[in-house]
């Protein structure tokens, strides 16, 4: 996460506005989108971060982009911020507020890394174990990982349970690099 004090000023001055107009729903649709096209248009990040490019133009560009795809509110947001020559920071306020929006919801982001694609069902048991555990709603995504060899290494938020037969092999190598050292 991106941490920045101007990001975090600017990601909060939003969240509380948008839970002030009960628009919080509305307006993380529109984060989400503005979060992803930082993400992968490297032309607009370009635009955004181009000191030869005027404000007015980036105005005008961020307006034709974004006009009747998110809402007013959102749309003059990103306005404010590039007439006070905080573009640059857009990509960090929306990644700031995805966060905002999952704490407030109460929502904790988990990685399942596993050696091979896990089955549904499983997948199911581990994020209800998860919730109950966590006392909160999970948002699990998955990757693979053939290097793990088997099993898997769970994520969630800092913390990581690492359940892979190559940390374990890793472990047992040590252990006997330990016991031939004595």
């Amino acid at each position: 996460m991106d941490q920045s004090k101007i990001n975090v000023r600017y990601a909060k001055a939003f969240f509380e506005l948008a839970k002030e107009k009960g628009l919080t729903a509305e307006l993380r649709i529109d984060a989400g989108l503005i979060a992803h096209v930082c993400a992968t248009s490297g032309d607009f990040n370009f635009l955004l971060e181009s000191p030869v490019v005027k404000t007015s133009n980036k105005v005008k560009a961020i307006k034709s982009i974004f006009e009747n795809k998110v809402n007013l509110l959102s749309l003059n947001f990103l306005v404010l911020i590039t007439e006070n020559n905080r573009e640059k920071y857009i990509p960090g306020i929306f990644r700031n507020l995805e966060d905002l929006y999952r704490q407030e919801e109460g929502i904790k982001t988990a990685v399942l890394t596993s050696a091979q694609p896990m089955n549904e069902d499983l997948v199911l048991q581990i994020r209800k174990i998860l919730e109950k555990e966590f006392n909160a709603k999970i948002e699990l995504s998955r990757k693979v990982d053939d290097e793990l060899i088997g099993g898997f290494v769970l994520r969630v938020d800092d913390k990581q349970y690492d359940a892979s037969i190559s940390t374990q092999l890793k472990k047992i190598r040590e252990q006997l690099l330990q016991t031939e050292l004595k």
